[in-house]
């Protein structure tokens, strides 16, 4: 891509939302009051806004290599307290896609330099459901059920939190799990029962909030 073009976009971009609203850049300024946080994979074919239908400011957005949250990613873990006590979303959404290639490097033999104790979180995911994903004759299909199960994992994650344990028990924020089919342009409703989950967890990682 030649990157003149980029701003070519831009100019087109900006005069198409002025010719349907001449304040729209002046209203973006004034702040953002997002419902959602999304916390999904940094590959460049799944974007959040658009797979969502959504406009700038509707949407708090942190993606990083097959969608984790990792509990000493300080990055992930500053968005995360930034969106739900600050912003006071209403929900927060992890967000993964079929044909995930940081989900596939977590399944291969191969030494990734710096990404392998990245991806040792993903492998954790395969050892906890290894007997449901071993028992997968298809290796696509084994593939995308652990795209599936590494999303629960990172909502149950989520729910690890003092955050979002605070905010599910107080105001009763909710957490998501969905899947973007990138073949069809489909998302997946997961239809994760998060308070089941919370409940469950709870001998082990109240933290009394």
């Amino acid at each position: 891509m030649d990157i003149k073009t980029v701003f070519e976009n831009n100019e087109t971009w900006i005069n198409q939302k002025l010719d349907k609203d001449p304040d729209y850049f002046k209203e973006l300024a004034k702040g953002q009051n997002p419902d959602i946080l999304y916390i999904g994979c940094s590959d460049s074919r799944v974007t959040a806004e658009d797979l969502m239908g959504v406009q700038p400011g509707d949407v708090f957005v942190h993606r990083n290599i097959a969608n984790m949250v990792i509990s000493i990613d300080l990055n992930a873990m500053s968005v995360l307290n930034y969106a739900v006590d600050n912003l006071e979303v209403d929900h927060v959404v992890i967000c993964g896609h079929y044909y995930c290639g940081g989900v596939k490097a977590a399944m291969q033999a191969a030494d990734l330099g710096i990404l392998n104790p990245w991806l040792r979180n993903i492998r954790d995911v395969f050892r906890l459901h290894k007997e449901e994903l071993n028992a997968i004759p298809d290796e696509n299909d084994r593939y995308n059920r652990l795209v599936e199960l590494n999303v629960q994992e990172q909502c149950v994650n989520l729910l690890k939190t003092a955050v979002v344990q605070k905010a599910v028990r107080k105001r009763n924020m909710k957490v998501h799990g969905w899947v973007f089919d990138v073949a069809t342009g489909r998302l997946i409703d997961l239809k994760i029962d998060f308070k089941a989950i919370l409940k469950e967890i709870t001998e082990i990682y109240d933290l009394g909030v």
